[in-house]
């Protein structure tokens, strides 16, 4: 699919999500007896995507950075396993963790982690987690970050629904007061048992959403980072060590690196990075564009932000598409000020 086509498509999941049309069809009725075999057979060998530990990164990161007088930043992580770091075996591998460190680092400030994300979770509870993150008006986050689309994909929501309750809940946050980033739906082509046909349907379905959830999540004044094949090129050299034991969640070098390409993103959207690092870059393909061409561009090539800019333009919104430069960092294991505790919330 090229880029325009994938423009046109997610502008039209985006409308339809807008205006309240149905799914658009990822596969033919021929080709669904033949998927539905592969996905119960990779299924089988995957497992159910879910693991008994969860680790608990909730707590305060950063507190050597503590100024009396001045709260912590509250960042809050919402979606499916990807935000709660399924996957890991400890709180500091997480990548909620990691960016509450680095954020913490980069602000040279405190940051109080709250996760709300649940493994397994489809866009549809998106709504109950933002009514947890909000619960308290008075301790409104001032950063959420969004990992979703993953389980939409596999269980089949139409893309519609998908984009209908993410842009609402972005909207919920904004208008809260909360920045919100939003990491797009991952490249499911890249999971090791998924076979031919259905890697292919499955890179283009993730693909297909990620773009349409960037128009949605940037209409609603938010920022996207394309997840997309972010360790495609790594996981073709070491699946093994970019993919967990069960080959579906990212190992811990896997989440470090998805949490290194959000980073960049979350300090923009709290005003942390510097001046001259926000203005497009010719050099890197960066600009403004009609916001379905930037979504379709950024689900292409994983890492890259899209941000509202211009209201308005002949063909609709635009945004400005960035590709912020990243480096591979090896996976830390930063530990929280506090120890993480169900009981303790920042």
């Amino acid at each position: 699919m090229t880029s325009m086509s994938r423009a046109r498509a997610a502008r039209r999941i985006a409308a339809g999500a807008a205006y309240g049309g149905g799914g658009i069809g990822l596969a033919g009725a021929a080709t669904v007896g033949l998927l539905v075999a592969q996905a119960q057979l990779a299924r089988r060998r995957v497992g159910n995507g879910m693991s008994p530990h969860v680790p608990n990164a909730d707590g305060l990161y950063g507190a050597a950075y503590t100024v009396p007088g001045q709260p912590a930043l509250r960042l809050t992580m919402l979606g499916d396993s990807t935000a709660a770091g399924q996957g890991v075996h400890r709180a500091g591998q997480t990548p909620g963790a990691l960016l509450a460190s680095g954020v913490a680092a980069i602000a040279e400030r405190p940051v109080g982690l709250s996760t709300v994300a649940v493994p397994g979770a489809c866009s549809d509870d998106l709504d109950r987690q933002v009514s947890r993150a909000l619960a308290d008006p008075s301790r409104v986050p001032d950063i959420c970050v969004i990992m979703i689309g993953a389980n939409d994909v596999t269980h089949r929501m139409p893309a519609t629904r998908s984009v209908r309750h993410l842009a609402a809940a972005v909207r919920r946050l904004r208008t809260a007061g909360a920045e919100v980033v939003v990491g797009t739906c991952p490249d499911l082509g890249t999971i090791e048992p998924v076979q031919q046909p259905l890697r292919w349907l499955a890179r283009r379905a993730s693909r297909q959403l990620a773009a349409a959830q960037t128009i949605g999540a940037v209409e609603q004044g938010g920022r996207t980072v394309s997840l997309g094949d972010l360790l495609g090129p790594e996981f073709a050299a070491n699946p093994r060590e970019l993919f967990g034991p069960d080959s579906y969640h990212p190992s811990v070098e896997g989440y470090a690196t998805a949490a290194m390409a959000v980073l960049p993103t979350v300090c923009a959207a709290l005003g942390l990075w510097p001046a001259e690092e926000e203005r497009p870059d010719a050099s890197r393909r960066e600009g403004f564009l009609p916001v379905a061409r930037a979504a379709a561009e950024a689900a292409s090539e994983a890492g890259t932000e899209v941000a509202a800019a211009m209201p308005s333009g002949p063909r609709g919104p635009w945004a400005l598409l960035k590709r912020r430069r990243r480096r591979r960092v090896q996976a830390t294991e930063p530990a929280p000020a506090t120890a993480p505790s169900p009981s303790r919330r920042p």
